[in-house]
């Protein structure tokens, strides 16, 4: 009886080991599926995270498309006022011109002005001339 009262005692330290065993696999499997389903949960946040970059980066390529298109239109209008400051600069010119006519014109309007009173002066003066001429000769007679 002895014997197996041992074999059976070998029995349940075989059981107890092999059930020892059976839970630190189901713990370390356990431990290890935990681990792989965090993992798991990480790449799918960097993935969420990627994507949401991606979004952000493609606004800004779109921002930098809208920039582009507004750097040609502001050449395009800086060539439109390129002309326009040469039309400025042309009628300057030909304001600068028109005053020197003006001062030219000015000049010689003075110059017939002071003809014109020179005349009028000298045509004044003999009719004073001839009346003074008529007294003196009006009181020698009388």
């Amino acid at each position: 009886m002895a014997c197996p009262n041992k074999k059976e005692a070998g029995m349940q330290q075989k059981d107890n080991l092999a059930d020892s065993l059976n839970d630190l696999f189901t713990s370390v499997s356990n431990m290890v599926k935990s681990e792989l389903q965090g993992t798991n949960n990480q790449l799918e946040l960097l993935e969420k995270m990627n994507a949401r970059v991606s979004e952000e980066y493609k606004g800004f390529g779109d921002v930098a498309s809208g920039l582009r298109v507004n750097v040609e239109q502001l050449k395009g209008k800086s060539g439109n006022f390129e002309e326009y400051v040469h039309q400025i600069e042309e009628i300057e010119n030909q304001v600068t011109e028109f005053e020197a006519v003006i001062s030219v014109l000015d000049k010689y309007v003075s110059l017939l002005e002071s003809k014109v009173k020179f005349v009028y002066h000298q045509n004044q003066h003999p009719h004073q001339h001839q009346h003074q001429h008529q007294h003196q000769h009006q009181h020698p007679t009388s």
